[in-house]
């Protein structure tokens, strides 16, 4: 089950990440903000961020995980979705998101529940 949660994982976030490194004006645009050189570039490296995540999870999808093994990897995801999701749920409830982030906020959801499972709830070990 790990398998399928960390490769639509780095699915999901090599989209968002290739989204925002190649169009980061597009997407400026798209929110209303200022295409200031400086908010270019930051949303730039966030998405190189974001891609390098990506690949630690795809290099990552047959490897064990849970429990102890690779838990920083699981708690790194854990977290970067948890923070994720509540963040945008809350931006999404105070009306300052785009009705198409809600598809992102939806993402960030689903993932953040899953690590919590992968990271609190470890398979049993096999017999």
């Amino acid at each position: 089950m790990t398998k399928i949660i960390m490769a639509a994982c780095a699915v999901f976030l090599a989209l968002c990440g290739v989204a925002a490194l190649f169009a980061p004006q597009e997407l400026l645009t798209y929110l209303g903000v200022p295409q200031h050189n400086a908010v270019i570039l930051i949303i730039q490296l966030l998405a190189a961020t974001l891609v390098a995540f990506a690949i630690a999870n795809w290099m990552a999808k047959d490897s064990r995980i849970g429990g102890i093994y690779n838990r920083p990897l699981a708690l790194a995801n854990l977290m970067h979705f948890a923070i994720g999701a509540i963040t945008l749920v809350k931006a999404f409830a105070a009306g300052k998101m785009p009705l198409a982030f809600a598809i992102v906020a939806l993402g960030y959801c689903a993932f953040a529940i899953a690590f919590a499972v992968v990271v609190f709830f470890p398979p049993a070990e096999p017999a």
